[in-house]
């Protein structure tokens, strides 16, 4: 799961209160500047793309055959501007298709056992 697994299709829900189908793409690593990491989102965010347009998500969920699509990316650490760049590039030409594409900072885990995140 993960970038580092573009093939594979991290998570799949409907959101009943939306009416919208949601991919998500997670990331648990810290973002860098490294091309690698970018080179890994370019490739999980064309193979979503791939699924959804390519009718494998039709032809796996016809009972969501007419629902609005939205790829989530749900990443613990901000992402760094190159990967903003290719995010922002990737939204406008998924909106071209009805697709959203959305990025979420998920919330850090506290690293205090005791819930408090005063402890040291």
């Amino acid at each position: 799961m993960g970038l580092a697994h573009p093939a594979v299709l991290d998570a799949f829900a409907y959101d009943s209160r939306r009416d919208v189908l949601v991919l998500a793409m997670y990331e648990t690593r810290p973002w860098s500047d490294e091309e690698l990491q970018t080179h890994q989102l370019q490739e999980k965010l064309n193979a979503y793309a791939s699924f959804i347009l390519d009718g494998e998500m039709s032809d796996s969920f016809p009972q969501y055959l007419d629902k609005p699509v939205e790829i989530q990316l749900r990443t613990q650490h901000p992402p760094t501007a190159q990967a903003l760049r290719l995010l922002a590039q990737a939204r406008d030409q998924l909106l071209l298709q009805q697709i959203t594409l959305e990025t979420i900072l998920l919330d850090q885990p506290d690293p205090c056992a005791c819930g408090t995140g005063q402890c040291g």
